[in-house]
């Protein structure tokens, strides 16, 4: 279970959201600038917030009440960025590892193999590769590897599918959807993919200027809202 509650005053505009997500996909909806990529870092404790609070599983991260905030690389929140911010200088196998290193002393988190998350993914072969030798998609897979490594509580994941074209987009779309389906975790995603967000969103926060326009409100296939809109040791 993920509980928010969250403003953070910026330059152009008050951003103010809640939210509550057992295991579903929770998708931010809305134009550039609306505030959801710093949604993800407030979760992430890359920003701190103004005021609210951030509780996983009925553990509290942040809360400006109660004088908390956890670390990043304390919260066990896997984070995918939009350019999958892998280290150019390591290799696949020593990037998918490091947040295990960051984590090597936390007895009570269950890792996952790694090489063995990377072969289920399709990339086992390319452990020896740098980013730079890898395709859009596979940067996105052994992106992803790292951040599931430490069997994060939240994952989150910020246009994931950006760098790639629209036939291994589909194909990633629907690894993404298997992967929730078996980690049974809150994901939180932005995406301006309408392609993405019918068949990734189990729920739907449709932002504007900070605020959420709408109540997060379940939706089967493609949201209304959606159909007629024309609109570093962290876990990476």
């Amino acid at each position: 279970m993920l509980e928010a509650q969250l403003t953070k005053k910026l330059w152009h505009f008050n951003l103010d959201v809640h939210f509550k997500v057992k295991n579903q996909i929770l998708l931010l909806w809305g134009h550039s600038g609306s505030g959801k990529t710093t949604i993800l870092q407030l979760m992430a404790g890359l920003l701190q917030p103004t005021s609210g609070f951030v509780k996983v599983n009925d553990r509290l991260l942040y809360s400006d009440a109660e004088k908390i905030n956890i670390s990043p690389q304390a919260r066990n929140i896997g984070y995918l960025f939009q350019e999958y911010a892998l280290f150019p200088h390591m290799t696949v196998r020593q990037n998918v590892f490091y947040g295990l290193k960051c984590k090597k002393n936390k007895k009570d988190v269950p890792f996952v193999d790694p090489v063995e998350l990377l072969n289920s993914f399709g990339v086992g072969h390319l452990l020896d590769r740098y980013p730079r030798q890898l395709s859009g998609g596979e940067k996105q897979r052994v992106a992803l590897a790292r951040a599931l490594a430490v069997r994060p509580q939240v994952l989150l994941l910020d246009e994931p599918f950006s760098a790639v074209d629209k036939k291994t987009r589909a194909g990633l779309r629907k690894e993404l959807r298997r992967l929730h389906e078996q980690w049974q975790i809150p994901f939180i995603l932005v995406t301006h993919d309408e392609e993405d967000a019918s068949y990734l969103g189990d729920e739907v926060i449709h932002l504007e200027k900070g605020r959420m326009r709408d109540a997060p409100a379940s939706f089967n296939g493609f949201p209304v809202d959606l159909r007629t809109d024309n609109m570093a040791c962290i876990q990476m």
